[in-house]
């Protein structure tokens, strides 16, 4: 399989979970304030990417358990740079951390909780449009 058809692939790139080639979000800048614009669609294959109201719910906690290894990481880093670790020092660089991340965690998330759900079918010109 090539790497371009791998289910990490997928998800790291935020493309469609079913033929793997669409673009799950809207494109442009993720510092703006349409980093979570989505398409409905898949152009490629049709696949709906919101197939219930409230579907994303659960991608909450996928971006909770994302942001936890992004603290445990930052905390980490932090007992390596300074000598005396402080609460505000871990609470600075945290919030500043996730803050910073919080549009690629945000698509992320969308990007692996869609996938647990939706299979990859294969390419697109194989697969029955929606």
């Amino acid at each position: 399989m090539s790497a371009r058809r791998s289910l990490l692939y997928s998800i790291l790139t935020t493309k469609c979970p079913r033929c793997r080639e669409g673009n799950m979000f809207l494109p442009g800048s993720l510092y703006t304030p349409r980093f979570a614009r989505m398409h409905p669609r898949c152009a490629c294959c049709g696949q709906s990417f919101e197939p219930e109201p409230g579907y994303y719910f659960g991608a909450m906690f996928v971006s909770y358990a994302i942001s936890t290894a992004i603290f445990l990481v930052a905390l980490f880093v932090l007992s390596l740079l300074a000598d005396e670790i402080t609460m505000l020092m871990v609470f600075v660089t945290v919030v500043g951390v996730v803050v910073g991340l919080l549009p690629i965690i945000f698509r992320l998330s969308r990007s692996l909780w869609i996938s647990i759900f939706i299979h990859y079918e294969g390419p697109c010109e194989q697969i029955k449009k929606r």
